[in-house]
C-alpha cells in the first residue's frame, strides 16, 4: 500500500449523502450521525437524533478511521440513550473531552480509510470489523503485563468513548481492528462482535473455572445476541448449554443454535429478591419454584448434574436462582444488570458451596482475535435477527429496552445499502 495513501488523508468541506462512501484516502469534514445530547435523555426514540453536519473525528497516534457499512446493536447505549445509570457525555468532559454529545455503538464493519502515526500494519482500503475492548496503551497496569481489560484505563468503545459506529466514520485505537469473515455480508460481519467476545471471555477467560468438556452451562437470554454466541462458544467447547427464554419459539431458536434444550422461565414465578430467611413461609414458597427450575435442568441433562457455570446478564431477577442451582465449586459470571442492578445473593448457596461469583466486561486482544477466528473459519453463526435503516436505530432501541428485541442481533446498515431497509 502506497505510503502516503495510508499515512495522509485529504480533507473537503461538506459531506456525502448516507450510504455513500467519498474517494478513498479522502475525507469530509462533518458526517451524518445517530447522536445522543444531554437535553434529550430519556427513551431512545427520543434521545437518538439523526444529524447532518456532525464534525468528523481526526484521529492521532495509534488511532484509525473507520467508514462504517454496519452498525450492531446492544443494550449500552439502551443506557446511554437514558443517561442511566452513568452520564457518558458528563463523564469524559470531566475528564477533558470538549464534546457534548454521545455517537454510541460498539459493534462495526466497515472499510478503513486512514490509520494515524506508528499504525504500520494496517492498509486503508481493508475491510474490518471492530472490537470493543479500549484502554490506554501507556497505563501501568498494561505495562506490568496485566489483562488490560481489567486495567483503570479500560473502557467500551461506542459507550464510554464518542465516535462509536452509529455514524459516517468512526475513530478506534489500531488494536482494536480485526479482518472482517470473507463469508459474510456488511451487516452479518457487523452483527456479534460485541456480544460474542464478551462471551467468550465470560466462558474463556477465569481461570479454574474455563468451560470444558461436557460442562452443563446454564445461558440466560438464550435466544438473544448474547446468548446464542453463548450457546455456540459452549457446543464448540464440547459442553451442554441450556437455555433460559421467555418463550417457546425462543426456546426453539435456541435448541436451533445449539442448546441441548430449554427452560421458559414464564413457568415459574419465583423471580426476584426472594423472601427474607425468618420468613419462613416466604422461603417455603420461594424455594419450592427454586427447586422445581433446578429439578428442570436436570431433566433436559438426562442426569442429576448441577451446571458449572451460569451464564448472567439479567441481574436482579435472576441473580439469586443461579447462584442457587450452580454447582458447588461453579461459577456464576456476570456481564450485565439488563433487568436491574440491585441483585441479591443468599450467602447459605454461596460460600458453604465455594461457588464463584464473577464478574466480566468487555474483552482482550487475546480473546477478540480468538473469538474473530472462529467467526472466519465459520464455525460461528453471526446470528444475525434483522437488517434496519439507519434512521431506525431509535425505534430498534427502544424495543430492546422493552425487552421485544427480536431473535439473535439486530444490525443497521450505514454505509451499505439494502433496498429492503430503506
Amino acid at each position: 500500500m502506497d505510503d502516503v495513501l495510508r499515512r495522509e488523508v485529504s480533507t473537503f468541506t461538506g459531506a456525502v449523502p448516507l450510504g455513500t462512501l467519498p474517494p478513498m484516502g479522502q475525507v469530509p469534514d462533518t458526517m451524518t450521525a445517530l447522536v445522543v445530547r444531554q437535553d434529550r435523555f430519556g427513551s431512545p426514540t427520543s434521545a437518538f437524533v439523526v444529524e447532518e453536519d456532525v464534525p468528523v473525528p481526526r484521529i492521532g497516534p495509534g488511532e484509525v478511521l473507520i467508514a462504517v457499512m454496519a452498525a450492531g446493536v446492544n443494550y449500552n447505549n439502551v443506557w446511554a440513550a437514558r443517561g442511566y445509570p452513568v452520564d457518558v457525555i458528563a463523564l469524559r468532559q470531566r475528564a477533558g473531552e470538549p464534546e457534548d454529545f454521545h455517537i454510541g455503538g460498539s459493534d462495526a464493519s466497515g472499510i478503513v480509510y486512514a490509520v494515524g502515526e506508528g499504525v504500520d500494519d494496517i492498509a486503508v482500503g481493508s475491510e474490518v470489523i471492530i472490537h470493543p475492548g479500549y484502554w490506554d496503551a501507556d497505563d501501568p497496569w498494561i505495562a506490568a503485563g496485566k489483562d488490560p481489560m481489567i486495567a483503570p484505563s479500560a473502557r467500551i468503545w461506542g459507550y464510554d468513548t464518542n465516535y462509536g459506529s452509529f455514524a459516517q466514520f468512526a475513530r478506534v485505537q489500531a488494536h482494536q481492528v480485526l479482518p472482517k469473515a470473507d463469508h459474510l455480508s456488511w451487516a452479518e460481519a457487523a452483527a456479534p462482535t460485541l456480544v460474542g467476545t464478551t462471551a467468550y471471555r465470560m466462558l474463556h477467560g477465569w481461570a479454574g473455572n474455563e468451560i470444558a468438556q461436557d460442562d452443563v452451562v446454564l445461558v440466560w437470554g438464550g435466544s438473544g445476541g448474547l446468548g446464542t454466541q453463548a450457546i455456540q462458544l459452549a457446543r464448540l467447547a464440547g459442553a451442554r448449554p441450556v437455555a433460559v427464554v421467555s418463550d417457546d419459539e425462543r426456546g426453539a431458536y435456541a435448541v436451533e443454535r445449539g442448546a441441548i434444550g430449554f427452560i421458559n422461565r414464564s413457568d415459574y414465578d419465583h423471580w426476584g429478591i426472594p423472601p427474607r430467611v425468618d420468613d419462613a413461609e416466604g422461603q417455603a414458597v420461594w424455594l419450592k419454584s427454586a427447586r422445581a427450575f433446578g429439578k428442570r435442568i436436570w431433566e433436559i441433562v438426562g442426569e442429576r448434574r448441577d451446571p458449572a457455570i451460569v451464564f448472567e446478564h439479567p441481574g436482579a431477577a435472576t441473580v439469586p436462582t443461579s447462584v442457587m442451582v450452580c454447582e458447588p465449586g461453579g461459577m456464576v459470571v456476570i456481564c450485565a444488570g439488563t433487568a436491574g442492578f440491585d441483585a441479591m445473593v443468599d450467602l447459605r448457596y454461596h460460600w458453604t458451596r465455594q461457588k464463584r461469583f464473577q464478574g466480566s466486561h468487555g474483552t482482550n486482544d487475546q480473546q477478540a482475535i480468538a473469538y474473530n477466528e472462529l467467526v472466519r473459519a465459520g464455525r460461528i453463526d453471526p446470528c444475525l435477527g434483522r437488517t434496519v435503516a439507519f434512521g431506525e436505530l431509535p425505534r430498534v432501541h427502544e424495543q430492546m429496552g422493552r425487552g421485544e428485541d427480536v431473535f439473535g442481533n439486530s444490525v443497521a446498515l450505514v454505509g451499505a445499502q439494502d433496498p429492503a431497509t430503506t
